[in-house]
């Protein structure tokens, strides 16, 4: 190898480390406007084999340092030896690499296009938005996503979803590369002035967007509208949490503290995923607190617990959330859609049998099939369920189906002292961007918040932290937001130009 060479893989290591450092924990987030200009420089005028395996260099570099946790979550929890579990995640990150990689091809085959701000920032986003949904879909980890802290920047969003400050962001990067390529030239390329003249206006509408947005959604709405919600963030340990001897200190745990949330008048009190960590729908002496719970509190009670369905010889299981009225009834459940593959199911398990061996832990859950939002009494409430947050369509149609309010109920437990906790919560709060409506999150060791519709976290916990958070939000969001209404127009009008 020589030194050329080296350069040209140091700078594609660099765009990967870059891109890392965009994102929590880290607050580096202005990183992200210059994180894609080494991996262009590394792969101007190379051949196109070079220059996809230089984009494969910045995706490894970049998803092995961005998921690192995934070693931890597969061998503490998932039972797998520590070779097994790098072993997954280089293939994951392997995987997401050649979307890296495939775009630097289609940069270096097009080098020469007249128009390769818009084009290059395009192929990007067109490939976000696949990974979205190819193969069960992973959209962690956007460029949109860093800009999680500058909310005046992505308020665009309940336009174009996270692809539109995605856009942004790329665009930005390859007007800098650009400059820096050809900058005896740029004055004199009337089609780069064009372009550079149209992302400016795009970047200052924007701007004017979302100030406008801010100001639109720090109007207060009519008390008449306003409820208040007791977050109950028990942080249970994962060690303990399904330990049947452990079921009775775990529900009293969550009673007790919601019972102390009860002088904040909640109208809404909600635990995390699974926080009953029984089959709650069958009768169990250990259970007969919720019911006094919610009447004591006159409150609508939301938890998760596991649930099951028979059918025939077979037996459904599915990840669910539960809903209890104040007056002590159960009114309603939402079964998990989008399930983690590997985690809650085996994908392709009929074709690929043995791969049970390899990961025993593996459940074996059925997805639910319901997109309508749960009726706590006139409030109606879209539900995901974990990383179903992740996710924008879940959310999106159950807006689309009248809720009011969204209500995320998660473990991040699993993910322990790393960066993922603070990831997970800011991708969230994009849903409540995007489809304008509050979001409600709870979680059992954090980072459970309450955020409002333009995406500003107004209540907060910490991390492995017992706590009860609380604050008011408004079920008085009707409006339909043209994301919530028209879904990834932006994104597919990008892949079909």
């Amino acid at each position: 190898m020589n030194k050329k060479s080296g350069i040209k893989i140091l700078l594609a290591i660099a765009s990967g480390l870059l891109l890392t450092a965009s994102f929590p924990p880290l607050k580096a987030d202005w990183l992200i406007w210059i994180s894609i200009i080494p991996l262009l420089i590394s792969i101007h005028n190379k051949t196109p084999k070079m220059a996809f395996k230089l984009g494969l260099i910045t995706g490894l570099t970049h998803y092995i340092t961005l998921l690192y946790w995934v070693v931890n979550v597969l061998s503490t929890y998932g039972r797998l030896d520590i070779f097994t579990s790098i072993i997954i995640l280089l293939l994951l990150a392997l995987y997401l690499s050649l979307f890296t990689g495939l775009f630097s091809l289609v940069v270096n085959t097009q080098q020469h296009s007249r128009i390769r701000i818009f084009l290059f920032a395009g192929m990007w986003i067109s490939l976000e938005y696949v990974r979205s949904f190819f193969l069960t879909g992973f959209p962690w980890g956007l460029l949109g996503h860093s800009l999680y802290s500058r909310l005046l920047l992505v308020q665009i969003a309940d336009i174009t979803g996270v692809y539109g400050p995605s856009f942004i962001i790329a665009a930005v990067n390859v007007f800098i590369f650009e400059i820096i390529i050809q900058h005896k030239h740029t004055l004199k390329n009337r089609y780069f002035l064009a372009e550079a003249i149209l992302l400016i206006l795009g970047f200052t509408l924007s701007v004017s967007y979302g100030k406008s947005a801010l100001t639109r959604y720090s109007t207060a709405k009519p008390e008449e509208t306003m409820i208040n919600a007791a977050i109950i963030q028990g942080n249970i340990d994962q060690a303990v949490k399904w330990d049947i001897s452990f079921q009775d200190e775990t529900l009293k745990k969550y009673t007790d503290m919601s019972k102390k949330s009860l002088n904040t008048s909640p109208d809404i009190i909600v635990w995390p995923e699974t926080a009953v960590p029984l089959f709650f729908q069958d009768e169990n002496p250990l259970t007969e607190g919720l019911y006094s719970l919610a009447r004591e509190g006159r409150a609508h009670l939301v938890f998760g617990s596991p649930a099951y369905k028979i059918d025939g010889y077979r037996v459904h299981y599915y990840n669910t959330a539960w809903y209890i009225s104040p007056q002590g009834e159960i009114k309603g459940q939402y079964n998990k859609i989008h399930l983690v593959p590997f985690g809650e199911y085996v994908p392709f398990n009929e074709l690929l049998p043995f791969v049970y061996r390899l990961v025993p832990s593996a459940g074996d859950f059925s997805k639910g099939d319901s997109f309508e939002p749960l009726l706590l009494g006139n409030i109606s409430s879209g539900i995901l369920i974990c990383y179903e947050a992740i996710f924008p369509d879940l959310a999106r149609k159950q807006i689309k189906n009248g809720a009011s309010i969204l209500i995320n109920i998660t473990n991040d437990a699993w993910f322990g002292y790393s960066g993922a906790p603070f990831q997970h919560l800011f991708i969230s709060l994009f849903r409540a961007i995007e489809n304008r409506r509050p979001m409600i999150r709870c979680a059992n060791t954090g980072i459970s918040a309450i955020i409002d519709p333009a995406g500003r976290v107004t209540a907060q916990g910490d991390i492995f932290t017992e706590e009860i958070i609380t604050g008011r939000i408004s079920t008085g969001y009707k409006e339909r937001a043209f994301y919530s209404q028209y879904g990834d127009i932006f994104a597919l009008s990008i892949m079909s130009l």
